[in-house]
């Protein structure tokens, strides 16, 4: 068997040095970016600290508010030559409202963001507003609980969510999200997180499965109302239904279309008057009944 090789605890990335690497980048890298119309005084007023966070990396940053763009691009002092990826995800977070001060924290080795698109994970309008308003909690309960369990910033804007963070808190951030958007309410995750943050500082269960520990939540599908009258189906026949005969048809076939106007209004008010006549029966029948007396029963005779 292969030997798997593991990460030892505490390990961390080394921090880049400028040392390290002493001569320049070869050629200029720049993204530019389009940022919501709302956006623009955020921009116009912050932007000094945007460009103060980028100068101490030696990224340049420039602000177009003509065009609505925002663009970063190396300089001849940049040495990182990861800098300028981490530089495009800044300036991506400012653009999707997330404030300045948590945005620049990407920019830091062990810090990831990412964006999470979620318009397209439900159609109705109505109901995807319902679940995302559900990823919020009220009074932003259920996204401050994510953000002490997986130790990352969530901002919910529009159609997406943004998550900075380290990596293993942004995996669950994203599993949430997706599973929120798919019906699954965000308490049951947060209730599995929790549990394992627990587990994890025993250092008797590292080793083992947490699968016995861990909640299994079963899922509940509620069943439509049947109807009470259960139509029939009709016979399938390959032709069409023959066409209703008009008011005209009717006429022609029992002869009342060429009967002058005055015997035709006759025999329609004639019919009239014995409908009529027949509920007027059929009313006085049905309280006459109520005077008729019950029939008694026969008593047997003693000898």
């Amino acid at each position: 068997e292969e030997e798997k090789l593991t990460v030892p605890e505490g390990w961390k990335p080394e921090k880049f040095n400028k040392e390290d690497y002493p001569h320049g980048l070869v050629d200029t890298s720049s993204f530019a970016f389009l940022f919501p119309k709302y956006r623009e005084k955020y921009l116009k007023e912050n932007w000094p600290l945007v460009k103060e966070k980028l100068s101490s990396h030696d990224i340049r940053a420039d602000l177009d508010l003509i065009e609505g763009t925002m663009k970063v691009s190396t300089t001849k002092k940049t040495r990182d030559p990861y800098i300028i990826i981490k530089a495009r995800d800044f300036i991506r977070l400012v653009a999707r409202s997330v404030p300045v001060e948590q945005a620049s924290r990407v920019l830091e080795d062990d810090i990831e963001s990412e964006i999470i698109r979620i318009k397209t994970m439900v159609r109705n309008k109505e109901r995807f507003a319902k679940r995302r308003q559900r990823l919020v909690g009220p009074n932003g309960s259920t996204l401050k609980a994510i953000e002490l369990l997986t130790e990352c910033y969530v901002m919910v804007q529009g159609s997406t969510v943004a998550a900075i963070g380290p990596m293993k808190g942004l995996k669950e951030v994203r599993k949430i999200v997706v599973e929120t958007m798919k019906n699954v309410h965000p308490i049951y995750n947060i209730k599995i997180l929790m549990i394992k943050k627990e587990l994890a500082k025993d250092p008797a269960l590292k080793n083992e499965s947490w699968d016995r520990f861990l909640p299994k939540f079963k899922t509940k599908n509620v069943k439509t109302k049947k109807p009470k009258k259960i139509k029939p189906k009709k016979e399938y026949t390959p032709f069409p239904p023959p066409q209703t005969e008009r008011k005209v048809d009717k006429e022609l076939e029992t002869g009342e279309y060429f009967q002058k106007q005055k015997e035709r209004k006759k025999a329609k008010n004639e019919s009239k008057m014995e409908k009529q006549q027949e509920n007027v029966r059929k009313k006085k029948e049905k309280r006459m009944k109520a005077f008729i007396p019950p029939k008694e029963p026969v008593r047997p005779k003693n000898d």
